[in-house]
C-alpha cells in the first residue's frame, strides 16, 4: 500500500526520457563501452547543451572537469579502497552527481530510473523498483546491497567503505548518516570497518544517523534526529542520542507489516540472531583489532581528577 498517487507529464516528454534511458542502457550493458567517454558526454549535453567536443575547444576548464579520469573522490585516498573495484564505477559516480545538479537530476521522472540504471552497474546488488532521490552520495557504490522496493531520500550519505545493507521496503528519509567505519579516539588513521544493516520496512528518519556496526532489526524505526550506536530490536522504536529504544509497534505475533521474507529470499534481519561480518581493519599500519580507549572522568587516576569546584565565598 502506498500513499503516493501517480502523476503524469506530456506524452512528447516522456516518449525524449524513454529513448534516452532505453540508450543509456544499452550502451552501459555493451561490453566495450567506454564508461569514462560516455560518462563526459552525457554531463556535457546535460550541463551545457553541446557535445563534449564542442566544449573541450571553447571552454576547456569546463569540459576536463567532466571526466571523471581528470578528478579525485575522497574514497581515492582511502587504503581500504579497492583500486581496481572503484575504476569500475568512479565514471559512473561522476555521472550520478554531476547530473544531480542540473535540471535532469531534479526530475524525479527521468532521474529515478536514471540512477536505477546506473545502481545496477554501481552497487554490489539493487533490487528491483529502487527509489532514490536527489544528492545521494556514497563512498564507494561497490559495497552497496540494496533489496527491492528501497526508497532513499534526499541529501543522504551512506558510507559504504565496510559495506551497507538496505533490505526489503527500507526507507531512509532526508539527511540522514549511515556509516561503515570508525575511527580509533586515540589514532585518528587506526580505522575499523563494520557492516552495517537496515532491516526489512525499517524506517531511518530524518537527520538521524546510524553509526557502524549498527543493526536495525526489520520493522524497526530510529526517530529524528536520533544517534544509533547499536541495535533495534524487530518492531522497536528507537530515539534520542544516543539512541535507546523506547516503544515497540503494535504487531500481531509473526506480522511484519505485510513482509514476506528477507534480501535474496532469506529469513530477514532480527539484530538479536543477524550473522555478524567480521570487523575488518583498513590501516595495514593498525592490523589488531582496537581495544578501548576511553572512561568515565571518575575513574581516572588522581593527576587527572578535575579540580575540586570552589565554593563562592570559600577561601
Amino acid at each position: 500500500m502506498t500513499w503516493l498517487r501517480p502523476v503524469d507529464i506530456a506524452g512528447d516528454a516522456q516518449a525524449a526520457y524513454t529513448t534516452f534511458l532505453d540508450d543509456l542502457d544499452a550502451r552501459l550493458s555493451d561490453p566495450a563501452c567506454d564508461r569514462h567517454a560516455l560518462a563526459r558526454e552525457v554531463l556535457a549535453q546535460a550541463m551545457y547543451g553541446r557535445s563534449y567536443a564542442d566544449l573541450l575547444g571553447d571552454a576547456p576548464l569546463a569540459a576536463l572537469n567532466l571526466d571523471a579520469r581528470n578528478v579525485t573522490f575522497e574514497a581515492e585516498y582511502y587504503l581500504a579502497t579497492d583500486p581496481e573495484k572503484f575504476a569500475a564505477v568512479k565514471p559512473l559516480l561522476w555521472l550520478w552527481r554531476g547530473l544531480d545538479l542540473t535540471p535532469v537530476g531534479q526530475n524525479p521522472v527521468l532521474a529515478i530510473p536514471l540512477r536505477r540504471i546506473l545502481a545496477g552497474r554501481i552497487f554490489k546488488r539493487v533490487g528491483r523498483n529502487f527509489r532514490c532521490w536527489q544528492n545521494v552520495e556514497f563512498s564507494v557504490g561497490y559495497n552497496m546491497e540494496v533489496g527491492d522496493d528501497v526508497v532513499v531520500h534526499r541529501h543522504v550519505l551512506l558510507d559504504d567503505i565496510g559495506g551497507i545493507e538496505l533490505h526489503d521496503n527500507a526507507s531512509v528519509s532526508d539527511y540522514v548518516n549511515i556509516y561503515s567505519h570508525t575511527h580509533s579516539v586515540l589514532d585518528g588513521p587506526d580505522v575499523t570497518l563494520r557492516r552495517t544493516v537496515i532491516g526489512r520496512g525499517a524506517r531511518i528518519t530524518y537527520h538521524s544517523t546510524v553509526l557502524a556496526g549498527s543493526v536495525v532489526s526489520d520493522d524497526a524505526l530510529l526517530a529524528t534526529h536520533a544517534l544509533l550506536r547499536g541495535d533495534i530490536e524487530p518492531h522497536g522504536i528507537a530515539m534520542g542520542l544516543p539512541a535507546r529504544t523506547t516503544r515497540l509497534k503494535l504487531r500481531e505475533p509473526g506480522q511484519m507489516g505485510g513482509l514476506v521474507s528477507g534480501m535474496g529470499g532469506g529469513m530477514g534481519v532480527d539484530a538479536r540472531t543477524y550473522p555478524r561480518t567480521p570487523d575488518r581493519k583498513a590501516n595495514p599500519q593498525f592490523p589488531d583489532p582496537t581495544p578501548s580507549q576511553t572512561r568515565r572522568p571518575d575513574e581516572a587516576p588522581d593527576e587527572f581528577q578535575r579540580p575540586a569546584k570552589l565554593v563562592v565565598g570559600e577561601r
